[in-house]
């Protein structure tokens, strides 16, 4: 007599109850620990004074580039993202640097994720063939076997 238990036996053997634990403790990981060092980051290096594209209006005078070695060590706009841009605030004439998001490092960051999605498609894809190959041949097997007791 079989059972009506929809969850088959594969899913709950050790090793793949290990790799599902493995898997959502390394996503995990990745998602809080990058939340935590974002908040490292914030909390180590907070400026002393504010700076004036926070209180007034700004022009910008170069546009997102690259920070140097030398700068991504001393300006904390640099820190944040690895990109800066020269401001100029209009009320108090006053040139600063302000940290922002390079177009081509999204579009780095875009095609990276793109790959990854990719990637698992295909893995899932043919886990899926794989699968289906197994559940086919059992059910093959099985139908065999009660010709066979006829």
């Amino acid at each position: 007599m079989e059972s009506d238990c929809r969850i088959p036996v594969a899913c709950c053997r050790p090793r793949f109850l290990l790799l599902h634990a493995l898997f959502w403790g390394l996503v995990s990981l990745r998602v809080f620990g990058a939340a935590l060092l974002n908040e490292e980051k914030t909390a180590a290096a907070k400026p002393v004074a504010t700076p004036c594209w926070l209180m007034e209006e700004f022009v910008v005078v170069e546009e997102c580039v690259p920070c140097s070695d030398f700068h991504s060590k001393t300006q904390f706009a640099c820190k944040q993202t690895g990109y800066v841009e020269r401001i100029n605030c209009t009320k108090s004439s006053r040139e600063d640097y302000k940290s922002c998001r390079s177009a081509s490092m999204e579009e780095h960051l875009f095609w990276k994720f793109e790959a990854a999605t990719m990637a698992l498609t295909a893995f899932f894809a043919a886990l899926v063939v794989v699968r289906q190959r197994q559940l086919d041949r059992r059910a093959s097997e099985k139908v065999r076997r009660q010709i066979e007791s006829i």
